[in-house]
């Protein structure tokens, strides 16, 4: 889970997780605070729980950084991304985690807010650079997936580590996509349900963020 700046959120969400099915697993919660400064890092120096675990950005690096942080400092079979907003419902964790269980070949499954025809997004200018994102993605590497910037990515953590990972910003979701098709390995989307906040509820992805997802598409397409 990376953190950057979500006090009033942080407790809710770390609530839900812990409370959430994993289907009989056991389950570890490993948080990366990414810089924050309006009160988070101190709340989380103070959370104590024997579930989670904390881990601290001496400064802010990128939501891709604390991303990859997470995984280096993971322990788990399968790692699944979760954002510290209230965007994303840990309940949905079986709907993720099921086709692991079900079958040995699978390896990356990602939550699809496009799938479930029900959710509502942020702004049409947020809706249309994800689908943009998406659809450049179904271009450079032949695939027909439908959300590739959700935040719902869940890995087996063999294949994931893998990875050549060097993105520090919201250009994680586009790299770790491009990696995984380039290896030629299937992802499977499912339905999920989506609760969309704005720029002023505190979202932090911008115009950029979109100009360095297709590059990082394009970079990984034709290198490393």
């Amino acid at each position: 889970m990376p953190v950057y700046n979500e006090l009033k959120t942080i407790e809710t969400i770390l609530d839900q997780v812990k409370k959430a099915d994993s289907l009989g697993l056991k389950k570890e919660i490993v948080v990366v605070d990414d810089g924050s400064k309006d009160g988070t890092r101190e709340l989380l120096r103070k959370y104590k729980d024997s579930m989670v675990k904390v881990f601290f950005h001496s400064e802010n690096q990128g939501k891709g950084a604390a991303v990859r942080t997470g995984i280096e400092k993971s322990t788990g079979d399968i790692i699944l991304i979760q954002d510290a907003d209230l965007e994303y419902h840990p309940d949905e964790y079986p709907v993720l985690i099921e086709p692991f269980l079900k079958s040995a070949d699978t390896q990356v499954v990602y939550g699809s807010r496009e799938l479930s025809g029900k959710n509502r997004h942020s702004s049409v200018l947020f809706h249309a650079g994800g689908k943009s994102v998406t659809t450049m993605t179904n271009i450079l590497y032949g695939s027909r997936l439908t959300d590739v910037p959700t935040c719902y990515k869940a890995f087996k953590r063999d294949l994931v580590m893998e990875l050549p990972l060097r993105c520090k910003r919201f250009e994680f979701c586009p790299e770790v996509t491009a990696h995984v098709l380039k290896r030629g390995i299937p992802i499977l989307e499912v339905p999920i349900k989506y609760t969309a906040r704005n720029s002023k509820e505190g979202k932090k992805i911008k115009v950029r963020d979109g100009l360095e997802a297709f590059w990082t598409l394009i970079r990984c397409r034709v290198g490393a």
